[in-house]
C-alpha cells in the first residue's frame, strides 16, 4: 500500500447500528450498547475492544451534536473537519453521567449528578440473654431488665454541637458527601473524608457525645413472657434498641430467652413427660395414687396389670399453646421397681406367689427381645 493511500473510516451510524433519522434517545440507546459491550475496563489488553470504543465514542460525540450531525449528513466526515475522538471526556456537550446514569453509574460510581448524602440513620438492634424458670416458660411471667443503649444525648438534645446550632455544610464537599475525579473518560465520585460521606460536619462537638449526637446509657424495661414460650424464643420490643443517628429511628430490642431445666419435668413440643416408679402389687393389681403436677395436682390411675414402661398420657395438663388457646399433654412413664432386698416374711410370699404363677423361659425372638428392651428403657 502507498504512502498516499487513506484508509476509509466507518460510517458513523453504522458504527452506532442505527438508521440516518434515528432520534436523540435512540442514539443514546445505541452507544451505551456498544459502550458496555466494549469498554476497555471490561476488556482488558484488548485492542480491539479498545478500538471499537474510541469508534462508537467518536460516533456518538458527532451525531449527539445537532450542528456536527447536519454537517456529517451534508458533507460525511469532512463535513465535521476529520477530527477524530476529542482528547476531553467527550466533547461537544455530551455528559458521560447522563449516558452511564443507568446502566453504567453503579460500577463507576458516576452518574448524572450527586444527591446530597443524608446523615440520618436507623440505630442498631441488640441483644438480651435472659434465663427464667421452667415454670416461667409455662405460665409466662414479667420481669425488670438492666441494658446500656444509645440514647439521644440530653446534652445536646441529639444536634451534636455545643452550641446546639447542629452541623454545617462540609466546606470539601459543599454538602454532597462525595468530591468528584476526572480519570480519562470518567468522572469518579469518592467518598468526601473530610465529612465521611454525610455531607455536614460540627465545628463545636458536644463534650458528652463528641459531635455524636447518642451517649450510652442504662435503662431499666420491663419484660413480659407470654404463656408457653420455648428455649430460644426470641422476643422482639421494637424502638428499644440504640437511638438512630442525627433523627434517625431507633433499632429494635430482641430478648432471647433461656429456660432453666425442672428437677422433675421435661418438656417436648407442648407436652410434658415425667417418670413415676411404682411398686410390682400396683403394676399388678392396679392403683390409683395422686403426683403433683406443673399447674396442681394430679390424680394417676394404673390400669391393672400395667407393664414397665408404660406411658400414661393426662389430656390438658401440659404447656399451653403460645399465643392460642389450649394445651398440649401431660405423660407420664410408669416404672416398675423391683426391691433389691427382702425380708424372710416378704421372700416366704413372693416364693408362695412364683408357685401360684407360671410363666413360660423359652428364649423369645430376637424381634421380641427388641420389643422388651424398649419397654424396659
Amino acid at each position: 500500500m502507498s504512502s498516499n493511500t487513506r484508509v476509509s473510516k466507518a460510517d458513523y451510524y453504522e458504527v452506532l447500528g442505527v438508521s440516518r433519522n434515528a432520534s436523540d434517545q435512540e442514539l443514546k440507546s445505541a452507544y451505551r450498547k456498544q459502550a458496555l459491550k466494549y469498554h476497555p475496563d471490561r476488556n482488558p489488553g484488548n485492542r480491539e475492544a479498545e478500538e471499537k470504543f474510541k469508534e462508537a465514542s467518536e460516533a456518538y460525540q458527532v451525531l449527539s451534536d445537532a450542528e456536527k450531525r447536519a454537517a456529517y449528513d451534508r458533507y460525511g466526515h469532512a463535513g465535521v473537519g476529520g477530527q477524530g475522538f476529542s482528547a476531553g471526556p467527550f466533547g461537544g456537550g455530551v455528559d458521560l453521567g447522563d449516558i452511564f446514569g443507568d446502566l453504567f453509574g453503579e460500577m463507576f460510581n458516576v452518574g448524572g449528578g450527586v444527591h446530597r448524602a443524608t446523615r440520618q440513620h436507623r440505630g442498631d438492634d441488640l441483644r438480651f440473654d435472659l434465663t427464667i424458670d421452667f415454670e416461667d416458660a409455662i405460665f409466662g411471667t414479667e420481669t425488670e431488665v438492666k441494658l446500656r443503649r444509645l440514647d439521644v444525648c440530653t446534652a445536646c438534645n441529639g444536634r451534636g454541637s455545643a452550641s446546639g446550632r447542629g452541623p454545617s455544610v462540609c466546606s470539601q464537599c459543599q454538602g454532597r458527601g462525595q468530591i468528584r475525579y476526572q480519570q480519562g473518560f470518567f468522572s469518579v465520585a469518592r467518598t468526601c473524608t473530610a465529612c465521611g460521606g454525610t455531607g455536614s460536619v460540627i465545628g463545636d462537638p458536644c463534650p458528652t457525645c463528641r459531635g455524636e449526637g447518642r451517649a450510652a446509657r442504662e435503662v431499666k424495661l420491663n419484660v413480659k413472657v407470654p404463656p408457653g414460650v420455648e428455649d430460644g424464643t426470641r422476643v422482639r420490643y421494637a424502638g428499644e434498641g440504640d437511638a438512630g443517628r442525627a433523627g434517625g429511628p431507633k433499632g429494635d430490642l430482641y430478648i432471647i430467652l433461656s429456660i432453666r431445666p425442672h428437677d422433675f419435668f421435661e418438656r417436648s413440643g407442648h407436652d410434658l413427660h415425667c417418670v413415676v416408679p411404682i411398686s410390682f402389687p400396683q403394676a399388678a393389681l392396679g392403683a390409683e395414687f395422686e403426683i403433683a403436677g406443673i399447674d396442681g395436682p394430679i390424680n394417676i390411675k394404673v390400669p391393672e396389670g400395667t407393664q414397665s414402661g408404660k406411658e400414661l398420657r393426662i389430656r390438658g395438663r401440659g404447656v399451653p399453646y403460645l399465643n392460642d388457646k389450649g394445651h398440649g399433654d401431660l405423660i407420664v412413664k410408669v416404672i416398675v421397681q423391683i426391691p433389691r432386698k427382702l425380708s424372710r416374711a416378704q421372700r416366704d410370699l413372693v416364693a408362695k406367689l412364683g408357685e401360684s404363677l407360671t410363666v413360660d423361659n423359652k428364649p423369645a425372638s430376637p424381634g421380641l427381645i427388641e420389643k422388651m428392651k424398649d419397654l424396659f428403657s
